[in-house]
């Protein structure tokens, strides 16, 4: 016991050492580059953060534990956007850009509806389903390339009027990849410190495989994600903050089932449409956050809002 928690503290301490590498570096190489944060987040910081979903699942697929690999993906989306999002926007408000308004939240409402719809056509996901999915994920990619490409004329930034004291304060590239590597190395380990360990806790008290992995796999493997977020939000840095989540959640149904999936079907429990609803709800009303009280931003009552339905969410799971 004793073990167990000491090796959940270094997992803390490398998850929030690893995600302030992580931000650090991604804003430098934005910086660097004139790439939008928002398309950083969308990748490097997303895919970083969603490697112990990765890790969980395909193992959880290998092992034929379905229920904990569907779990696994689903209770971290939501964790991600009513948990994680919430506490970002309660810390500092969330300003949403012009491609993350029209085109970003509703790509991600779009993927969680395409991902729910072939959940209950076959009861699962075949490898013809992970093969779309994974189609789906390389178009995500694409559109990111686009949109670093374009830099942020889309939001009609002008390049040329970044100050001075902003390129001043840029390192050199090779130091921000070696912080995102560390970062990403650290939060990969502190990922799989917490939840390996907060597991073997879980199942001392009997608590149920399905509820673990809702639960304790979900928040465990989406710490990076919360940590990251956070420390965005605190360094006001929103672009990373909400990149950083809506990436994840389309990494996660795109390209962790479709990958897991590929490597061994995985079977569909109908009980958790009752969450792929919830986390439809939640993304609907992300999509109409940035047309109510100030516009485009997700202010902190908004931010409140999602917390008080995450802990009615995890109230509600303990309670059926």
């Amino acid at each position: 016991m004793i073990i167990n928690i000491l090796m959940i503290v270094i997992g803390f301490i490398l998850l929030i050492k690893g995600a302030d590498f992580l931000v650090d570096g991604a804003s430098g190489i934005a910086k660097k580059f004139h790439i939008p944060e928002i398309i950083i987040g969308l990748t490097i910081v997303s895919i970083g953060t969603s490697m112990p979903e990765l890790f969980v699942s395909i193992t959880s697929a290998l092992n034929g534990y379905e229920d904990m690999a569907m779990g696994n993906v689903i209770g971290s989306n939501l964790c991600n956007l009513l948990l994680i999002l919430g506490l970002s926007a309660a810390i500092t408000p969330v300003i949403f850009k012009k491609e993350t308004k029209f085109i970003e939240i509703p790509m991600c409402l779009g993927v969680t509806i395409i991902f729910t719809i072939l959940c209950n056509i076959g009861n699962g996901i075949s490898r013809i389903d992970a093969t779309i999915l994974l189609a789906l994920f390389l178009g995500f990619i694409i559109y990111t390339i686009i949109m670093a490409k374009k830099g942020e004329a889309f939001d009609g930034i002008d390049e040329e009027n970044r100050s001075e004291e902003e390129n001043e304060k840029t390192r050199k590239t090779i130091i921000n990849i070696i912080y995102v590597i560390l970062g990403i190395v650290a939060l990969k380990f502190g990922g799989d410190f917490v939840v390996e360990h907060s597991e073997k806790i879980a199942r001392m008290f009997n608590i149920s495989e399905k509820i673990i992995s809702l639960t304790i796999i979900a928040i465990g493997t989406s710490l990076p994600e919360l940590v990251t977020s956070v420390t965005a939000a605190i360094k006001h840095n929103s672009d990373i903050a909400i990149g950083n989540i809506i990436g994840s959640n389309i990494f996660n149904i795109l390209l962790i089932i479709g990958a897991s999936a590929m490597i061994a079907p995985i079977k569909y429990n109908p009980t958790y449409n009752l969450q792929m609803g919830i986390l439809i709800v939640s993304t609907i009303v992300l999509c109409i956050f940035p047309y109510t009280d100030r516009k485009d931003e997700m202010t902190r009552s908004n931010g409140i809002t999602y917390l008080m339905l995450y802990a009615l969410y995890m109230a509600m799971l303990f309670a059926i």
